[in-house]
């Protein structure tokens, strides 16, 4: 039992992923090589939705590249920060490093909600993959919520979000969830979203199987536009 009331009952033989670029794009392999192809991870899926990407390049348009680009350092920064302390917390570990008061106020309201909601731990920080969806990545944690198995996705921010700006998180959840099951033979169809912004916290819980069919979609799309690109770059070699 930690101090923070939460119970670690980990899978600990999960196989080993091997982070690899092809084409400038993270892919996963395993190191016991029961991925003969290598997979794209889930965020380079997402990455497939055209819309999200000229959004982000607007954005950086108005603001300036000196200024898009410090602001993706420290939401980069928060972030990794974030994520770190909250798995020393759960796995009751001395930090490497010494966090930054900014980023322990943050965590806090992330531990008040797992306090509140958490029970048994089944994966903290856990490489993943599978081949019914092609991809892999590496999960935030997997554990009970309300009773319930669920896949849990620390997320930092400066303000609160709305539902509908955040679809792509749920879609990166329920393929964890999918991920998981096909390793394990566990079952999880609740996903959580913990946002920290810089005064509260936000907590959306969705279901996996509404979700899922939208990874799909996005999970051809990618082939689509890989496809495209490298007939492209053959073309441009040929010319």
């Amino acid at each position: 039992m930690l101090s923070s009331g939460l119970n670690l009952d980990l899978i600990t033989d999960l196989p080993k992923l091997e982070q690899i670029e092809i084409n400038g794009v993270r892919h996963y392999t395993a190191e016991d090589g029961s991925i003969e192809t290598p997979y794209p991870s889930v965020t380079t899926v997402l990455s497939a939705d055209q819309s999200k990407n000229a959004g982000l390049q607007k954005w950086r348009e108005r603001v300036g590249e000196e200024e898009a680009n410090r602001v993706s350092h420290m939401a980069t920064t928060r972030g990794t920060a974030v994520h770190q302390i909250m798995e020393d917390w759960i796995l009751g570990q001395e930090p490497k490093t010494k966090p930054m008061p900014i980023h322990m106020q943050t965590a806090a309201g992330l531990k008040a909600f797992a306090d509140q909601h958490f029970g048994t731990v089944k994966a903290v920080e856990a490489q993943l993959f599978s081949h019914h969806l092609r991809t892999a990545g590496t999960v935030d944690l997997v554990a009970e919520f309300d009773g319930e198995m669920a896949i849990i996705d620390w997320k930092t921010a400066n303000w609160p979000k709305k539902r509908d700006q955040i679809n792509n998180y749920f879609m990166q959840e329920s393929a964890y969830a999918v991920m998981f099951e096909e390793r394990t033979g566990i079952p999880v169809t609740k996903l959580v979203t913990l946002v920290a912004y810089n005064n509260g916290t936000q907590m959306f819980v969705e279901k996996r199987d509404d979700w899922i069919g939208g990874f799909l979609e996005l999970r051809e799309m990618y082939d689509t536009q890989l496809q495209s690109m490298l007939q492209s770059e053959g073309a441009s070699a040929n010319a």
